[in-house]
């Protein structure tokens, strides 16, 4: 293992986000694309071509033998979030693992138990949580920038045509909570801190998972959190901070590619310009930088067992009709 550099990287299947991960690998100077797996040889080879990958394997546990691979980014099916955790923690590589980790608080803690033991590290990729935005977000809440913060509302949604897509699979932990709305309680659970009961409303497809859900938490000091995420609605991406005497309103609070904050008060309305940074490059070099002993995880346990828990309850909610405590 490199004592020093770049960090080397495996990519621990083929998906989709995997476009965005390895754009913000690209621009760091302390990513090193190493090795990409997929279960057919074949594809994982011309996958390798095609973004820049130093080695190919036609199977996970192929890249989790791999001695060179210091750690490895995890962008398999929800379902598959903690086994693929586990086994490559225990393999003796450090972990990211594509949000959310998992929808069941106790495999979340088992997960971080396997990495306490290995002595190796676990994040969730929550990439929003790493940018300039987020962080000045943070900062105007806590100075009491609109007075009071009482309610916080978000919303994340956008139109899925393709039924044999993998968020719509219920095998796989599909489902717009899963895979949208998952954003909108973490920036909740960030602002407000941990929700003392939740009740959520769904309306489940024909494929078994929710296709639209909408949910209310309450947290201490009578702060209110809505929002909704959906994966048969029109696109949709926004968090407001509503209190007594104006609003923090975001209009790309997820994905945080056009980096303004708008501070709405009775006055008027200031804009709050943040450059643009990539998100991804910058959960990757913090989990690096943590690899080399040069940082803290932006995420670890506290935060992860703590999101599985309130989407637990938000499912749990759903499912029952009632109020669920946490």
């Amino acid at each position: 293992m490199a004592m020093g550099g770049k960090v080397a990287w495996g990519f621990i299947s083929t998906a989709q986000i995997n476009e965005k991960v390895i754009a913000g690998a690209r621009v760091s100077d302390s990513v090193r694309l190493l090795a990409i797996a997929s279960r057919d040889r074949q594809r994982a080879d011309a996958y390798a071509r095609e973004n820049g990958f130093e080695r190919a394997y036609g199977s996970y546990d192929a890249l989790l033998e791999d001695p060179d691979v210091e750690a490895v980014y995890i962008s398999l099916p929800n379902s598959l979030h903690v086994e693929w955790s586990i086994r490559a923690l225990e393999a003796g590589k450090h972990v990211l693992c594509e949000k959310p980790l998992t929808r069941r608080p106790e495999e979340a803690a088992r997960a971080f138990d396997v990495a306490e033991r290995a002595g190796r590290l676990l994040m969730e990729a929550f990439m929003y949580r790493h940018n300039p935005q987020t962080r000045r977000l943070e900062e105007l809440v806590a100075a009491g920038s609109v007075g009071r913060a009482q309610l916080i509302r978000s919303a994340f949604s956008f139109p899925l045509h393709d039924q044999s897509n993998v968020r719509l699979n219920a095998e796989l932990d599909g489902g717009s909570l899963m895979d949208l709305g998952c954003y909108c309680v973490s920036g909740s659970r960030l602002l407000a801190g941990e929700p003392e009961h939740v009740f959520a409303e769904q309306v489940v497809g024909t494929a078994g998972v929710d296709v639209r859900l909408c949910a209310t938490m309450r947290f201490s000091g009578d702060v209110v959190a809505q929002f909704d995420s959906g994966l048969s609605l029109a696109n949709r991406d926004e968090l407001e901070v509503i209190g007594d005497e104006g609003s923090l309103f975001l209009d790309d609070p997820w994905h945080c590619r056009a980096t303004v904050i708008e501070v709405r008060r009775e006055d008027g309305v200031e804009r709050i310009a943040l450059e643009p940074v990539n998100s991804y490059m910058l959960e990757l070099e913090n989990l690096g930088a943590a690899v080399r002993g040069l940082a803290e995880p932006l995420l670890g346990r506290q935060d992860a067992v703590a999101q599985a828990r309130v989407i637990e309850a938000l499912y749990r909610s759903a499912e029952q009709g009632a109020v669920v405590a946490l």
